[in-house]
């Protein structure tokens, strides 16, 4: 496609929950508004994968990670952020960056910074129900904020969680006859999808081990994304485990129940998507993860259970429970559809846009 002209810059390194509603942005961006969008990162992130797999040039910077104890590492820190700050400014300069627009992680400090000094606007997207450091560094600095949700501790509109537009839609027929015929499953059976990332399904799949059998033999199927750092768990007729799903789109298409951990993103696509849902949040960090899955769970679309309390008795009985419950299951895709989430990517490319332009 021909740009128009507008060239912008994405940070959102590190991990998936940070890449992929800046690739959303980034797609919308492109398709609205005929914008160049280049993406910042670092060496160690998971955009080195992720970015160029979907057609943007991508940038690095050095990573400024920041440490939680006294230590060299945080005495070295402001000569870091000196510099990944003047390597960001060199970036802005090559692009000819109108805008940035940054989505938390390791780069986006840097990047508010630079901007700041380079006298370019910015935006701040804050995905989860409590805003990181950086985002909140960012809007001090002059950002504009912008919230997935209410009371994040960041000031800003709130338009909600961008995902990608094929993931912001009820699955088709055809894609859900493709995700049978990628995994080998019954389109006879109901499905289970199983996910939690790398590091964040280990209790989840702990728990999947001890009750997989009572699943499968009540007459269900599972499929399990069970992390690639993860041990390998041992499959049986009726459980398909993989340790990655790129195509989630068909992962959400086979899908009757999904249980996973309660991350921004994945809560934005599991209830645009429609699916009723488990969510175990991950027990670390300042609780964000209960309350990224409480709008939903409010609305009756979803359901939580505690990582304290998760046990395979515990997952078998409400995974059971809930795929021989029809009229249950009708209600929380209906709970799911109404709270319109996953719809904020073309609402926040808008506003970069606009941003730009003045």
């Amino acid at each position: 496609m021909t740009h128009s002209g507008l060239s912008v810059l994405v940070a959102g390194g590190g991990t998936a929950g940070h890449i992929e509603p800046a690739l959303a942005v980034a797609d919308a961006l492109v398709v609205n508004h005929g914008a160049k969008v280049t993406a910042l990162g670092t060496p160690k992130g998971l955009e080195r994968e992720l970015v160029p797999a979907r057609g943007f040039p991508l940038e690095l910077i050095d990573p400024v990670p920041v440490p939680r104890k006294p230590s060299i590492a945080l005495l070295k820190l402001p000569f870091r952020v000196v510099k990944a700050v003047n390597q960001t400014r060199a970036i802005l300069d090559k692009i000819e960056a109108d805008v940035v627009v940054g989505f938390g992680g390791y780069v986006s400090a840097p990047a508010y910074i630079a901007a700041k000094l380079n006298k370019i606007p910015f935006v701040i997207h804050e995905a989860n129900a409590r805003a990181g450091m950086a985002n909140k560094l960012g809007v001090r600095l002059g950002g504009i904020g912008l919230n997935a949700v209410e009371n994040s501790g960041m000031k800003g509109q709130v338009v909600g969680v961008p995902i990608s537009s094929s993931l912001a839609e009820q699955p088709s027929w055809e894609k859900r006859t493709a995700g049978f015929a990628k995994w080998g499953l019954d389109s006879a059976k109901k499905t289970l999808l199983v996910t939690g990332g790398s590091q964040g399904a280990r209790s989840i799949n702990n728990a999947m081990a001890e009750c997989v059998e009572d699943i499968v033999g009540a007459g269900f199927q599972v499929l399990h994304a069970y992390g690639k750092k993860n041990k390998e768990p041992k499959t049986m007729p009726g459980y398909v485990a993989v340790p990655y799903i790129e195509t989630m789109d068909l992962a959400y298409a086979v899908a009757d129940l999904v249980v996973s951990r309660a991350g921004a993103m994945t809560v934005a696509e599991v209830t645009a998507s429609g699916i009723p849902a488990l969510y175990v949040p991950l027990p670390h960090g300042n609780g964000e993860q209960a309350l990224n899955a409480m709008p939903v769970v409010d609305a009756g679309g979803a359901q939580l259970i505690d990582d304290a309390e998760l046990t395979g008795d515990r997952l078998g009985e409400s995974v059971i429970a809930l795929l021989r419950d029809e009229d249950l299951r009708s209600h929380m895709v209906r709970a799911a559809q109404a709270t319109g989430f996953g719809h904020a990517a073309n609402e926040i490319a808008d506003i970069v846009a606009k941003l730009a332009h003045k």
